[in-house]
């Protein structure tokens, strides 16, 4: 049987005001449903045969699978046969998560992912230059210019993030001879290592050995270097000896001090900074991606914004003094504890407490608000006509109303707090959402954030002259093919002045439906139901074409590309025409005519039909309401 001949049959649809619709579908066609509002057109195509589509491909799925996705109801219909599986590409801005963006949904970000971590060039995010190979002598000599008598172990990363229970790999470090490991940031013993969660991330690193930095240890420090490097892959971890706090024991029941050193190091043998002494891991692409821990800005957790309290919504009213109080969350009157920290601040700034907030000088509003800094304070506390005295450091209001807000256990408190914040691009990152090293990656030049910042037409160009060596261009081949053929399809819809950093829910209707269906041309599907609504909704007519074109390009790679459209351009470049009627509601729910664009003309029932032969036309108004131009209008 010939593609042409296969089809999708559909008997006594009745969903909604349908009224035992039966109709044969050609596949691998381009069908365009019409007819006015309410005569059933959506009622076919997205409640009955799109709904159904999902119904079946869902109970094809085991039933472990099932329970996270439920059930679908089976609508209205004796009997559909001929269905693929089916795909909606419908014009709601709504449900879109934040994280999502431009780039993503299209699947761009991802090839530009991988593009970045193969042929990008890692830079130190300190000093910016060039990462280059460290040796192991020279890891050995950071390690010996630690502090003297400092404790210290060796570690070797060999599951990082990775989600799973990891028996094999805690076996295989058995049988070669390693007594501890770091599991997710615990030291065991190796034949006590906890069951972990098959679907949480975990961290696991080997301890190859423990040492303490004194005369003579270069022979041991060199070998447990190497062997960490080996087992590690060119990476090793310098971490503080076991349990920071001598009293304090860990998981093997053994003590330790972790004397000189008091964060870890990450020394590589292929991603150093020698200028700054600082190791990284090789670029990845989970590196690049703002949804995982390893590439996110954690001060944002990879949003790109942050709320934040903003001193004009805290402050109503300005002619309150502080202790009023002025500052509308704090609600009461602060204690006596409370006030005499606030007093501390003003007599260490200089400056009355009393006076009203808006005669506070900008300083003293800067120290209550913000804090002080590193600047050590002395508090005097008063009771019972005695003094004592006590010093530290004062954070400030803000910080105290975010750790209530962080704290708060209902969403009724956090709906409270955040009607005095603002939505602010994150200072660590600037909104990039990705961390440091991620950041500090270029290609000719630019970063990934920086590209992402650029509007598709920047960036197709951007992307058409890179400058690459040979080595750099057979691996980024195949990526910068998809990559510049998706932003291309994003330039033909009309959507070349959108940027990949662009968060979803910020889209037009239009707007996400071509960017769902840039993500499917892109994915190159076969033998798919695709049903959109009105996609030529709010385009220029030129833009209108370049999307039929690409609704052409669907068909063309196989598919059957169904349209709910009222569009007389699509309605004539369609194979197939399908026209509901006569009119909405109860009075439609029927096909009054279906064929070519001929077969409608030629049909007398067929109110679309009537209009696409121009038997029927919408009349231009003789007479217009005048307009008096010398009117001006009222003022308010």
């Amino acid at each position: 049987m010939g593609a042409f001949e296969r089809k999708i049959s559909v008997s006594g649809a009745r969903e909604h005001n349908l009224l035992d619709v039966a109709v044969e579908l050609p596949h691998n066609r381009l069908i365009c449903f019409t007819g006015v509002s309410g005569s059933g057109k959506s009622s076919l195509a997205f409640d009955t045969l799109y709904a159904e589509g999902q119904r079946r491909y869902i109970e094809s799925l085991s039933a472990y699978a099932r329970q996270f996705l439920g059930t679908l109801a089976k609508p209205d219909v004796d009997k559909i046969t001929g269905l693929s599986p089916a795909i909606a590409i419908q014009q709601k801005t709504g449900g879109w998560n934040p994280r999502s963006t431009v780039g993503t949904v299209t699947g761009i970000y991802d090839f530009l992912r991988v593009l970045y971590a193969r042929a990008g060039r890692q830079h130190c995010p300190r000093c910016e230059r060039p990462i280059t190979a460290q040796t192991a002598e020279a890891i050995i000599a950071r390690i010996l210019a630690l502090p003297r008598d400092s404790r210290i172990q060796i570690l070797a990363p060999v599951i990082r993030g990775q989600k799973g229970e990891h028996v094999d790999s805690l076996a295989d470090l058995r049988r070669r001879g390693f007594v501890r490991a770091r599991i997710d940031g615990q030291i065991y013993h190796l034949e006590q290592a906890p069951a972990l969660g098959r679907h949480m991330r975990h961290d696991i690193e080997v301890v190859i050995d423990r040492l303490v930095i004194r005369e003579g240890l270069r022979p041991r420090l060199a070998e447990a270097v190497e062997n960490a490097l080996a087992v590690g892959e060119g990476t090793l971890l310098v971490a503080p000896g076991e349990g920071a706090d001598p009293k304090e024991k860990n998981h093997t029941g053994e003590s330790g001090g972790g004397l000189g050193l008091t964060e870890e190091l990450l020394l590589s043998a292929k991603y150093a900074c020698t200028h700054c002494g600082i190791g990284f891991d090789p670029p990845s692409p989970q590196l690049f991606s703002f949804n995982s821990p390893s590439g996110m800005c954690l001060a944002c957790d990879g949003m790109g914004t942050l709320h934040d309290f903003d001193p004009e919504l805290l402050v109503p009213n300005p002619a309150l003094p502080f202790f009023a109080p002025c500052i509308a969350p704090m609600r009461t009157v602060p204690g006596r504890w409370r006030r005499h920290i606030y007093q501390g601040v003003a007599d260490h700034v200089g400056f009355d407490i009393r006076l009203p907030w808006k005669d506070l000088p900008a300083k003293a509003r800067e120290a209550l608000l913000y804090g002080t800094g590193d600047t050590h304070i002395t508090f005097r506390w008063r009771y019972y006509g005695r003094e004592w005295k006590h010093g530290g450091k004062f954070e400030g209001v803000i910080v105290e109303l975010k750790q209530k807000y962080r704290q708060a256990n209902s969403a009724m408190v956090r709906t409270y707090y955040e009607k005095f914040m603002r939505l602010r691009p994150c200072g660590e990152c600037k909104g990039a959402r990705l961390n440091a090293q991620a950041r500090a990656v270029r290609i000719d030049g630019l970063a990934l954030p920086e590209l992402c910042a650029m509007p598709v037409k920047r960036a197709e160009e951007f992307l058409a002259t890179l400058r690459l060596n040979a080595t750099e261009s057979l691996i980024a081949a195949e990526v910068l093919k998809e990559v510049r053929g998706r932003l291309a399809f994003l330039s033909s819809v009309g959507l070349d002045y959108l940027t990949l950093e662009r968060t979803a829910p910020t889209l037009s209707g239009g707007e996400s439906q071509r960017i769902r269906l840039a993500g499917q041309i892109g994915s190159g599907l076969v033998g798919v139901l695709y049903v959109l609504d009105e996609p030529s909704i709010g385009l220029h007519p030129r833009d209108n074409e370049q999307l039929l074109a690409s609704l052409k390009r669907l068909r063309d790679m196989g598919n059957t590309v169904l349209v709910v459209e009222h569009d007389e351009v699509t309605m004539r470049a369609a194979d197939l025409i399908v026209d509901f009627g006569p009119g909405p509601g109860v009075r439609g729910g029927r096909i009054v005519a279906a064929g070519s664009i001929e077969d409608l003309t030629a049909n007398a029932d067929s109110l679309t039909g009537a209009y696409l032969s121009g038997h029927k036309q919408i009349d231009i108004p003789e007479q217009r309401r005048p307009v008096d131009i010398r009117t001006k209008p009222k003022k308010s």
